[in-house]
């Protein structure tokens, strides 16, 4: 069984999602959301009938603070983290992670992502590409795949795949977005993973943002289309030395059209927009260009 938990990311529903599996093991997560919605991941968890101190094996795509944020808390009951090569010494010492965000965030740390503490190194697992995690009656294989970020893993339970943001964002009947936050944004390395996912071909995605795809080569598509829409519009703009708030607000703007011309109503563009905030995508994709035309 794979239950859905919302984590009800600023009191806004199906922004974010973890992933609970049943196991001869014992109950896995994929994915555990920020710190900030823990006590929405521990109730969900306890309505599947068990406890966090159940969860003895958890599973990242990414380290980014909306997927792994909370990892730490399951570290503290002993559970292993299994995560890409890449990320593992961010999580063993977060500080670099977190002093990045704050930056960004400054106040608003706590609302958005709450805390991180760092995580002992023994209880974070390494995993290569295509590496089988056995679980007793189920097997979990890891697919790297770069393009989000360089430390992603698409993970693979028989033909569903756990997609994290290498599949996108797509909220309930709304529109196929691709989410581009600095700072290693890799067009190149998105597509190759998008053919990664195809050879798969897996009958189902299970989004982080938010949920279950079974129009698995449509939604791809969809993704492709919307990487390269956003990617050129924003080639001329850095191109012209676009002063960057400008090029924010007007990038904004640019998406809740899309959204609203979609037939999309506020409440689903405040949905967007809290899973994969605009303003992010105009860092990452301005800070793409750059390493790509220097």
């Amino acid at each position: 069984m794979v239950k859905t938990i919302d984590l009800n990311f600023l009191g806004i529903p199906k922004v974010i999602a973890s992933y609970l599996i049943e196991t001869a093991e014992g109950p896995i997560l994929i994915e555990t959301g920020p710190h900030s919605t823990y006590p929405h991941l521990k109730r969900g968890i306890e309505n599947a009938g068990y406890a966090v101190e159940d969860i003895q094996k958890v599973f990242l795509t990414h380290i980014h603070l909306d997927h792994a944020g909370a990892a730490w808390a399951f570290a503290e009951h002993g559970a292993k983290i299994y995560l890409h090569p890449f990320g593992k010494p961010h999580m063993a010492d977060p500080s670099k992670l977190m002093n990045s965000a704050k930056r960004i965030y400054q106040d608003k740390m706590d609302l958005l992502w709450g805390q991180m503490h760092s995580i002992p190194e023994d209880q974070l697992i390494s995993v290569e590409h295509e590496e089988e995690i056995d679980l007793g009656d189920k097997k979990l294989v890891a697919q790297h795949t770069p393009g989000h970020a360089s430390h992603h893993i698409a993970w693979q339970l028989v033909d569903m795949l756990f997609t994290g943001d290498v599949g996108g964002v797509k909220i309930e009947n709304g529109v196929v977005q691709a989410p581009c936050p600095p700072p290693d944004i890799d067009i190149e390395a998105w597509m190759n993973s998008l053919d990664i996912i195809r050879k798969i071909s897996p009958t189902k995605l299970m989004l982080t943002h938010y949920g279950e795809i079974f129009e698995v080569e449509k939604h791809l598509g969809q993704l492709e289309k919307s990487l390269m829409e956003w990617a050129n519009w924003m080639k001329p703009r850095f191109e012209s030395g676009e002063d960057k708030e400008k090029v924010t607000e007007e990038f904004k703007d640019y998406v809740a059209e899309g959204l609203r011309e979609f037939g999309l109503d506020e409440h689903a563009i405040n949905q967007y927009e809290a899973a994969n905030p605009a303003w992010m995508s105009v860092a990452g994709l301005m800070r793409y260009w750059k390493k790509k035309l220097s």
